[in-house]
């Protein structure tokens, strides 16, 4: 299982903090999203010289936050050059995301997704691409292009499979067009703790002993089904022929590790998580809570589909119905990631002195 941060800013990026966490933690990969890139704009003054050369210049916001979030990014794939060589491709991968505001709109999503990977133009870059439905051929697109793509905002298993389908289909794309295969990567971004966050809030109102006795296992349990899912999908005739003309798998990978409720471990969504051919990104707090007391019990994941399951039958004889938990969660965490960006450029437009 590899460890990428999930965190991104210039002055970690000038202080050596990143090469730091690559040294001494064990960190192979970094993710960023529009929430992260929100927090850096709006604290201290790493941005501000070349946000004032951007005013200079005439720039527009919109294209000022694209010339100041891919100069972080690029210079990161740069920091992560040596371990993705180091892999053979496998790690040392960054990640930048389209502007979530055409999370629904497939065409612009494309476009946007070429324009990034053209001015970030490192071979270690993931370009990520929300799981909605408007996103699937986005992906599909991307990938028979050549692109490497970070599939984020996953959140149940039905579009999770849908996304393992897309990112095959772009494969069989690309190789009808002629591009080596063993050059394209794609990550799987499955969200964690939002599971738990919406469930339990939810069990909170039922307000029972048998309801609370369910708090904290749905986003573990979801995790881990989609993992079974994952390896299921690995095993058919359909990917046997991609990997046999040098296709890589598609990693999961756990987004939003962070514990959001204080009464859970502080790690949890780390050590109940680990299983081979998987990321976990998470910001430094959890990696350093890992690193500190973090219990790694080896394969945590496999044996336990059964028992995820039976969570979910158990939710359901209260109400809690799966498909709606997860289709509150994808239109909130588009809602939320266009937010962001509007904070960002809202950041950047009062930096330039325009609003």
């Amino acid at each position: 299982m590899s460890v990428w941060l999930d965190d991104i800013s210039r002055d970690r990026l000038r202080t050596g903090n990143l090469q730091m966490l690559i040294d001494d933690l064990h960190v192979v990969g970094v993710t960023s999203n529009p929430t992260i890139f929100a927090k850096s704009l709006s604290s201290g003054d790493a941005y501000d010289d070349q946000i004032a050369d951007l005013k200079t210049r005439g720039v527009t916001v919109e294209e000022a936050s694209r010339m100041i979030t891919t100069y972080d990014i690029r210079w990161a794939c740069d920091v992560f050059r040596p371990v993705w060589e180091r892999t053979g491709g496998l790690d040392g991968r960054v990640s930048l995301e389209v502007d979530p505001r055409l999370a629904n709109e497939t065409e612009k999503t494309i476009a946007e997704a070429r324009a990034l990977w053209w001015i970030v133009d490192r071979p270690n870059l993931l370009i990520k691409i929300p799981a909605t439905l408007e996103g699937l051929p986005a992906i599909t697109r991307c990938t028979a292009e050549g692109i490497s793509v970070n599939v984020t905002l996953i959140f149940g298993l039905e579009r999770y499979g849908q996304v393992i389908d897309a990112y095959m289909a772009g494969l069989e794309q690309a190789a009808a067009a002629g591009h080596d295969l063993s050059r394209i990567r794609s990550v799987a971004s499955f969200f964690v703790s939002r599971v738990d966050t919406e469930v339990d809030q939810r069990l909170d109102k039922i307000g029972t002993p048998e309801a609370a006795a369910l708090r904290g296992k749905a986003a573990v349990a979801n995790a881990r089904l989609a993992y079974e899912l994952f390896e299921q999908r690995i095993a058919t005739d359909r990917w046997r022929a991609l990997s046999a003309t040098g296709a890589n798998i598609q990693r999961p990978l756990w987004a939003s590790t962070s514990v959001k409720d204080p009464s859970f471990g502080d790690t949890m969504y780390v050590v109940d998580l680990v299983v081979a051919d998987t990321v976990n990104t998470m910001p430094e707090g959890t990696i350093r809570a890992t690193a500190d007391h973090g219990q790694l019990l080896g394969d945590t994941v496999h044996g336990t589909y059964d028992a995820s399951r039976q969570v979910f039958a158990d939710l359901a004889k209260f109400g809690i119905e799966y498909d709606d938990v997860v289709n509150v969660l994808e239109i909130e965490g588009v809602d939320k990631f266009k937010a962001s960006w509007i904070q960002l450029l809202d950041t950047i437009s009062t930096k330039m002195g325009l609003g």
